[in-house]
Formats: structure tokens, sequence, C-alpha cells
């Protein structure tokens, strides 16, 4: 009978002898897998910073534009995000007057409308006298703008390029209800889509 227990304590001293050999394989498996997934996260996080970068350079928004126009004293090209009055004479820099928008909020049009709009803007006029119109026209100018924004979706706002998009189309609206090329930008001073 001393013979039975004297092998089986061995046997679980073999077991116990083997048991660090497979935690020592499988910690060198896991430290492997996440020095891996390091660089392979860090590379990919360049990547997309890298690449990222330079597609988002030229589709920033118009006040950004200012800002680097001002900055280096280049001239900005003709035509763009409407800032050529009726004319065709391009207009100087810092000459519009500011109206600001109060926030509108709109169900976006969602299958469910689940979804919401939440929207403050700026508006750049020609001179004092488009401003004074633009508040005496503010019904006309909000209901305007309602009607856009609730005709959008989630996916229609989205993007930055979809942002920018908007932005002219509510050039393209404050015009039509002003009668005239009195608008010369839109900045979105607070957007909130959930």
């Amino acid at each position: 009978m001393a013979k039975k227990p004297a092998k089986e304590p061995v046997a679980e001293v073999a077991l116990d002898g083997e048991a660090p050999k497979k935690s020592k394989k499988k910690l060198i498996i896991i430290i492997l897998s996440v020095v891996l997934l390091g660089v392979l996260g860090g590379g990919g996080f360049f990547g997309y910073k890298w690449w990222m970068g330079k597609k988002a350079a030229p589709a920033d928004d118009n006040a950004t534009e200012q800002k680097a126009d001002e900055g280096h004293g280049e001239k900005k090209a003709e035509g763009e995000h409407g800032d050529k009055p009726a004319d065709g004479a391009p207009l100087p820099e810092g000459v519009g007057e500011l109206v600001s928008i109060p926030p509108l909020l709109v169900n976006l049009a969602e299958p469910q409308g689940r979804r919401y709009l939440k929207l403050a803007l700026d508006i750049e006029v020609k001179d004092k006298l488009a401003a004074d119109e633009l508040n005496k026209n503010m019904a006309k100018v909000k209901d305007s703008l309602l009607l856009l924004l609730s005709s959008k979706t989630y996916e229609d706002l989205g993007s930055l390029e979809n942002k920018i998009l908007l932005k002219k189309e509510i050039v393209e609206r404050l015009t039509l209800v002003l009668g005239e090329q009195k608008v010369l930008r839109v900045y979105i001073t607070e957007i909130v889509i959930q």
C-alpha cells in the first residue's frame, strides 16, 4: 500500500512541472499578440491621420479659408461660396454685416422620426441695408430654413462635404427670400445632430 501513494504524488509533480511550460508559451503568445496589435493600431492611426489630413485640407469651410487668407495675404479665388455680388465684381474682405439666426430645432426626415437637428447660423450680407431687410423678413427666412432643414436626413448631413453643400443651399434659399444677391456667406455657429 505504500507504493500506490508514492506514485500518485510523482504524477502530480510531473503535471505541475508541465503546467509552467504551457503557461510560459501562452504568456509569450499573449505578449506577442498585444505588441502586434499595438503596432498595427499605431500604424493605422498614423495612416488615417496622414490620408485624411490631405483630403480634409482642401474641403475646409470658408471661415478657415478666410483666416488663412488674412494670415498669408493671399486672395481667394473669385466665385467661391457666393463671395461675388450680383454685378460680378469681387467684394473686398470684411465688408459684410453679420446677422445671427437663433438656433433652429427640426426633426430630420427619418422613417421613425427619432433624429433631430439643432442649427444656429450667422449670415453675412453685403451691407447694413441688406441686414435690415434680412431682420425685417426673419419670419420668411426661418420658414424657408425650417423647410429646407426638415427635408434632410442624417446621412445628408453626416460628412463635411454635405455640410458645405448645406451652406450653399442656405445661401440660395436666402437669396430667394431677399430677392437679390445680398447674402455673401453663411457660417454655422452651432450644429447638433442626434
